[in-house]
C-alpha cells in the first residue's frame, strides 16, 4: 500500500493548502465580489429549497424587489455552495469551502493531465506553477472571482478528459469528456469561450483522419458538452438583450488595458480594475522563454513539441489581447466586449505558461529532480506574499439573507425598462395605486407570489417585483395583461382587476427558448445515462466472456 501511494500528488495536496490559511479565520475576507458571492449563495439556495432545479431568479435581492441575476451569472460555484450548505456549512463558510476545494482540485486536475506527457516529479511542478501563479491570488484574495477560481479547476480537467478520449476511443470518455466541457460553461461562460480555442487546437495537435472513429467521438463529446450546459448558455446569451449589459458594459474593455510592465512585476494591491497586480509570474516567464529557445533548437514534431508550441502560441496572444494595441480588435469583435475587462487573459496566460513547465522534461534525469526541488522551492517562497487578505467582515448569514440590499452586480444584469438597483425597500409586496381592495398574503417564494384580494371597484395593483421574461399574473387561473412600463413605477408588474373576490398568483415561469434549452440539457442526459447504461453492459459482457 505504501508502495502505492502517490507521494509528489500528497505532497501536492499539502502545498496546495498553504495558502489557503487564511481561509480558516471566522468571517468572510474582505475583498471586491466577497459580500456579492454570500448573498447570491443565499438566493440561488432558496431557490433551490423553493423546488427550482435551475434558478433564475433571485426574489430577496435588490432590495426584496428580485433580480435575474442568477440566469446570467455562473451557477457551477452556488451548486457547489449549496451543497455544503446542504450539508450544514453557514452560506459564509460554503462560499470560503467552494474557494478552498476549487483551489486544491485545480492542482490535481494540473497534475494529472501533465503526467500523460511527463514524469510525476516534472507534472508536479507544472501544477505548482498553476496553482501558484500571482494571478491566482488575484482571484483569490483581491477579486473573490469566485467563477474564474471555479473554472480554473475545470480548465485541465477538460484537457485530461479529451486526451483520455484520444487516446482511448471508448464511449465512457465520451462522457467523461462531455461532463467536464459542460462544467466548464456553466462554471464560467466568459472563462470558458476563451479557452475553447485552445481546446480546439489542442485536439487537432494528434493526428485525425477526416472520418474516423476518433473525430466521431470528438465531436460528439463537444456536442454533448455543449447541449448538457444548453439551460444555462443559451438563455444567458441571448436574453441578455432584455438587461443592461450592452449600455453598462460599452467601451468598458477600452479603459482596462493594464500595461507591458505589469505583466512582468507590478505592486501588490487590493485596488480595483488596474490597480491590483497584473504580473504574470517570474518563473512563469522563465519556462516561457526556455520552451521557446528549446523549440528554436529542436524540431522534433511529436505532441510534447506541439502542447508546448501551442502553449507559447496562446500565451503571446493572449498577452497582445490584454494590450492596448489590440484595440482594433476589440472593437470589431463584439464577442470579445462581452469579456469586459481585457486582463481576463491572464486566466489563459496561467494555463499556457503553466504548460510551458512541461520543458523541464527534456533536461536530463540526473539534473531534473534536482531542478524540480530547486524551483519548487523558489516557486513557493515568491509566492508566499500573495497569501494574504485586506482583513475580514465582521458579517454573519443573518445580515446577507435579511438585511443585504444590492442586486451583487454594477447593474448588467438589470432589466433594460427598470433601474440598476431598487433604492428603497420593498414594503407591501402588492399595493393598490388606484381604486379600492382589501389584501391578504397567502404566500411568497422566489418564484411564486400568492395573495387573496376583494376588489370593491375596479383597481390597479402594483406588484412589487422587478418584470423580466417569465413573469406572468394569475388571477382565478385567468391570465392578465400586465404593464412594466409606467414611469411612476418604473420596471414594476402592474395590472387591474374588476370588482369581486381574486385568489393572485404572480408566477416566475421559464420563456419558450428556457424550455427549449431545458429540453435540450435533458435529451443529452439521457443520451449520457444511455451511454453509460451501454458501456457498463458491455463491459459486464466482456468480463462474463473472459471468465468463462
Amino acid at each position: 500500500m505504501v508502495k502505492k501511494i502517490d507521494w509528489l500528488l500528497l505532497i501536492l495536496l499539502l502545498v496546495s493548502l498553504l495558502p489557503l490559511y487564511p481561509l480558516l479565520s471566522p468571517g468572510m475576507f474582505k475583498a471586491h465580489d466577497s459580500e456579492s458571492h454570500i448573498a447570491r449563495l443565499g438566493a440561488f439556495y432558496q431557490s433551490l429549497s423553493d423546488g427550482n432545479l435551475i434558478p433564475r431568479w433571485a426574489g430577496d435581492l435588490n432590495n426584496g424587489f428580485g433580480h435575474p441575476i442568477l440566469m446570467f451569472l455562473y451557477p457551477l460555484a452556488n451548486y457547489l455552495g449549496s451543497l455544503w450548505h446542504f450539508l450544514g456549512f453557514s452560506f459564509v463558510d460554503s462560499v470560503k469551502l467552494t474557494f478552498a476545494v476549487s483551489f486544491v482540485l485545480s492542482g490535481v486536475f494540473m497534475y494529472l493531465f501533465a503526467q500523460k506527457f511527463v514524469s510525476k516529479s516534472v507534472a508536479f511542478f507544472v501544477a505548482l506553477l498553476y496553482l501558484l501563479a500571482p494571478y491566482r491570488f488575484v482571484d483569490l484574495y483581491v477579486r473573490a472571482a469566485l467563477g474564474e477560481h471555479v473554472a480554473f479547476t475545470i480548465m485541465p480537467l477538460v484537457l485530461w478528459a479529451f486526451y483520455n478520449l484520444i487516446q482511448k476511443q471508448q464511449l465512457i470518455q465520451v462522457v467523461f469528456a462531455s461532463v467536464s466541457l459542460a462544467l466548464l460553461l456553466i462554471a464560467h461562460n466568459a472563462i470558458a469561450l476563451m479557452f475553447l480555442p485552445f481546446l480546439l487546437i489542442f485536439i487537432f495537435i494528434f493526428p485525425l483522419q477526416l472520418v474516423s472513429k476518433k473525430i466521431i467521438y470528438l465531436s460528439l463529446s463537444i456536442v454533448l458538452g455543449f447541449a448538457l450546459a444548453c439551460f444555462f448558455w443559451l438563455p444567458a446569451f441571448l436574453e441578455g438583450k432584455y438587461t443592461l449589459r450592452d449600455i453598462v458594459t460599452t467601451n468598458e474593455f477600452a479603459k482596462n488595458f493594464p500595461s507591458l510592465s505589469s505583466f512582468i512585476l507590478s505592486p501588490w494591491t487590493f485596488g480595483g480594475s488596474l490597480n491590483f497586480s497584473t504580473q504574470i509570474g517570474l518563473l512563469h516567464w522563465g519556462v516561457v522563454i526556455v520552451s521557446i529557445f528549446y523549440l528554436i533548437r529542436n524540431k522534433i514534431s511529436n505532441s510534447m513539441f506541439k502542447l508546448l508550441l501551442l502553449s507559447i502560441v496562446m500565451f503571446f496572444c493572449s498577452l497582445f489581447l490584454m494590450n492596448k494595441e489590440s484595440l482594433f480588435i476589440w472593437e470589431k469583435m463584439t464577442i470579445l466586449q462581452k469579456f469586459q475587462f481585457p486582463w481576463r487573459f491572464l486566466s489563459l496566460t496561467v494555463l499556457s505558461s503553466s504548460l510551458c513547465g512541461l520543458v523541464i522534461s527534456y533536461i536530463s534525469p540526473k539534473l531534473q529532480k534536482k531542478l524540480v526541488l530547486s524551483l519548487s522551492f523558489c516557486l513557493i517562497l515568491l509566492s508566499i506574499p500573495f497569501w494574504q487578505v485586506n482583513g475580514y467582515l465582521n458579517k454573519t448569514d443573518r445580515y446577507f439573507i435579511n438585511e443585504y440590499t444590492g442586486t451583487t452586480d454594477t447593474g448588467e444584469s438589470s432589466p433594460r425598462w427598470s433601474t440598476r438597483g431598487m433604492e428603497e425597500k420593498s414594503s407591501e409586496n402588492l399595493k393598490v395605486v388606484d381604486g379600492q381592495a382589501a389584501i391578504k398574503k397567502l404566500q411568497r417564494t422566489s418564484n411564486i407570489h400568492e395573495y387573496q384580494v376583494y376588489v370593491k371597484t375596479k383597481t390597479r395593483f402594483v406588484e412589487e417585483t422587478v418584470y423580466f421574461p417569465g413573469w406572468e399574473v394569475w388571477a382565478n387561473k385567468q391570465k392578465l395583461p400586465i404593464e412594466f412600463q409606467d414611469p411612476n413605477y418604473r420596471g414594476l408588474i402592474t395590472f387591474y382587476l374588476e370588482q369581486g373576490d381574486w385568489t393572485i398568483r404572480v408566477v416566475f415561469g421559464e420563456t419558450r427558448l428556457r424550455l427549449l434549452a431545458n429540453v435540450i440539457s435533458l435529451a443529452s442526459l439521457i443520451v449520457i445515462f444511455a451511454i453509460l447504461g451501454f458501456s457498463l453492459i458491455k463491459a459486464k459482457l466482456f468480463w462474463h466472456e473472459k471468465h468463462i
